[in-house]
C-alpha cells in the first residue's frame, strides 16, 4: 500500500497525543527506551504552551500505510539560528519510523518539501526548538539503557540516514562514570586552590523557592553564556527563561544542586544533577496518572543508584580554571550520602575535548554515541 503523509494540527492536543503515543508505542518491547513525559512533550510541540514558537516554525506530520501509523516526524525552522549561522536550515525532530525505506523517505520528504517552501536548503537533525529539547540520533549504545535527556533509537535509523544522502554534522558522546567513595585527593586540591585563587564559595538551597528567587533568572542567563558558542545552540528568550523556571525548578531535588559565586554572590557555576527517571518513566509509560506520579516522586526522592548529570554551566571567564572541580567536590558528598554508584553524563560533543577531561579523576567508560545528520534539499 501506498504512503499517506498527513499534517498534524498542532492545536489539537487530540491529534498530538496520537502524534506522541506512536513514538511510545514504537518501543513497546524495547527494554532501553524511556518514555517521554506526554503532558511535557504535548507542551513542546503547542503553540498555545512553548515560547520558542515566537521564533521558531513547525509542522509535524505522520505517515499511514492503509491507515496505520507507521512514522512520525517534526520539521522545525528557528529563525533566531538561522540569522546567526548565516544558513537556511530545516531541523527534523520526534522523528520515528518502522524499519522500511518508503516510510523513511516519505516523512524525511515532508520536511524536505515544507522546508523548501519556506526557503530553506538543507536538512539536519535530530534537533528541537532549542537545547532544552532533545538532539542528537543514537548511533553506538543501543543495549544501554536511556535516560529521560536523550533519544533513543533503533539501530536501523542511521542506516536510513545514510542510504537518504544524510551525513553526520556533529556528534556527542556519554560517559557513564562510577561514583567514588569520596572526592578524589587531586580533585579536591584543585577545588581548594580555585576556591582561594577566585575567591569563589558554594551555596547550598533549602527551599526551592528561595533558589527561583535568588537565582532562578541569572541560572538561565549563565546557560545563554556558557552554551552559546556551542552546536545550534538557541540562546533562551525572556519568555522561554520564565517558561523553564517554572517548569523545571519545582522538581529539583536540592541536595543534588550545586552554585558557586563569587565575593560579591554573582553566580559563576552551576551543576545540576537528578536521580534518574528512567525505570519510572518507563513503569509509567510516560503518564502521570492514574500511578505514574508515584513512580515518579519515588525516582527522585527515595533510593536510587544512578545520577544523571543534567546540566552543568560556567560563567565564560572562568571555564577552563577549574570551576567544575568545585562543583563535584560539591555534590559527590551528596552522591555518596544517597546511595548513587553511577553518573550519566549525558550528551557532550565530540570535540569539547575541555569537559571531557573532567573525567580523567573518575572510573568511567563512553558507552553511547550520537550524532546530528544533515543533506541539501
Amino acid at each position: 500500500m501506498a504512503i499517506e503523509i498527513r499534517t498534524i494540527n498542532s492545536l489539537s492536543t487530540k491529534q498530538l497525543k496520537k502524534y506522541i503515543q506512536f513514538g511510545t508505542d514504537l518501543y513497546k518491547n524495547n527494554n532501553c527506551f524511556v518514555p517521554p513525559l506526554v503532558f511535557d512533550e504535548i507542551a513542546t510541540l503547542s503553540p498555545k504552551k512553548n515560547p520558542a514558537f515566537e521564533i521558531c516554525q513547525a509542522q509535524s506530520f505522520m505517515a499511514y500505510r492503509d491507515n496505520k501509523p507507521v512514522g512520525r516526524i517534526t520539521g522545525i525552522i528557528n529563525n533566531v539560528v538561522n540569522e546567526r549561522t548565516g544558513e537556511k536550515t530545516v531541523r527534523f525532530g520526534f522523528a520515528d519510523w518502522i524499519d522500511d525505506d518508503e516510510v523513511a523517505d516519505a516523512l524525511f520528504n515532508a520536511v524536505a518539501q515544507w522546508g523548501k517552501q519556506h526557503g530553506m536548503t538543507h536538512i539536519v537533525g535530530p534537533m528541537g526548538f532549542s537545547d532544552m529539547d532533545h538532539e542528537g540520533m543514537l548511533v553506538e549504545g543501543f543495549d544501554q539503557l536511556g535516560t529521560m535527556a536523550t533519544i533513543y533509537n533503533y539501530p536501523y535509523y542511521p542506516k536510513h540516514m545514510l542510504r537518504m544522502g544524510f551525513e553526520p554534522e556533529a556528534e556527542w558522546k556519554e560517559f557513564r562514570i562510577a561514583v567514588p567513595d569520596a572526592v578524589p585527593e587531586k580533585f579536591q586540591r584543585i577545588a581548594d586552590i580555585v576556591r582561594r585563587k577566585y575567591e569563589l564559595k558554594t551555596i547550598k538551597f533549602t527551599s526551592r523557592k528561595k533558589l527561583k528567587d535568588q537565582y532562578g533568572q541569572a541560572l538561565f542567563n549563565l546557560i545563554n553564556q556558557a552554551y552559546d558558542q556551542l552546536y545550534g545552540y538557541s540562546p533562551l528568550t525572556q519568555r522561554q527563561i520564565d517558561h523553564y523556571i517554572g517548569m523545571y525548578l519545582g522538581m529539583l531535588r536540592l541536595d543534588c544542586v550545586s552554585v558557586i559565586v563569587d565575593k560579591n554572590e554573582e553566580l559563576v557555576g552551576l551543576g545540576i544533577s537528578l536521580p534518574s527517571l528512567s525505570q519510572a518513566l518507563q513503569r509509567s509509560r510516560g503518564r502521570l496518572f492514574p500511578f505514574g506520579w508515584y513512580h515518579l516522586l519515588k525516582a527522585i526522592n527515595g533510593r536510587n543508584n544512578v545520577v544523571d548529570l543534567m546540566l552543568i554551566a560556567v560563567k565564560p571567564e572562568y571555564m577552563n580554571k577549574g570551576v567544575n572541580s568545585l562543583l563535584f567536590a560539591d555534590l559527590i558528598p551528596a552522591f555518596v550520602k544517597n546511595g548513587f554508584k553511577y553518573a550519566e553524563s549525558n550528551p557532550e560533543l565530540a570535540d569539547n575535548t575541555a569537559v571531557q577531561l573532567q573525567w580523567q579523576y573518575f572510573d568511567y567508560r563512553q558507552h553511547r554515541r550520537r550524532q546530528a545528520f544533515k543533506k541539501e534539499i
